[in-house]
């Protein structure tokens, strides 16, 4: 029968090693997370917007509801 042949790895795993295959995975990471930021960024802005909208108006509603009617008399 035939052998198998198994591959060949190094015994000693080098910091360098660690350092380039550390490196390759953030660079992965880091490109996704700068195409997502701006996106992230504008759904934030415009989830701020609607707030600021909503209690805008809910005040704008309770103002009217408790203002005091004054009258001005001249003599």
């Amino acid at each position: 029968m035939a052998k198998k042949s198994t591959p060949v790895t190094p015994k000693t795993i080098t910091p360098d090693d660690l350092r380039g295959k550390l490196q390759g995975l953030q660079g992965d990471v880091q490109g996704k997370v700068d195409d997502k930021k701006t996106s992230i960024a504008s759904i934030a802005a415009g989830g701020g917007m609607v707030l600021l909208i909503i209690f805008f108006l809910l005040g704008k509603r309770s103002g009217k509801k408790k203002s005091a009617i004054v009258e001005i008399r001249r003599v």
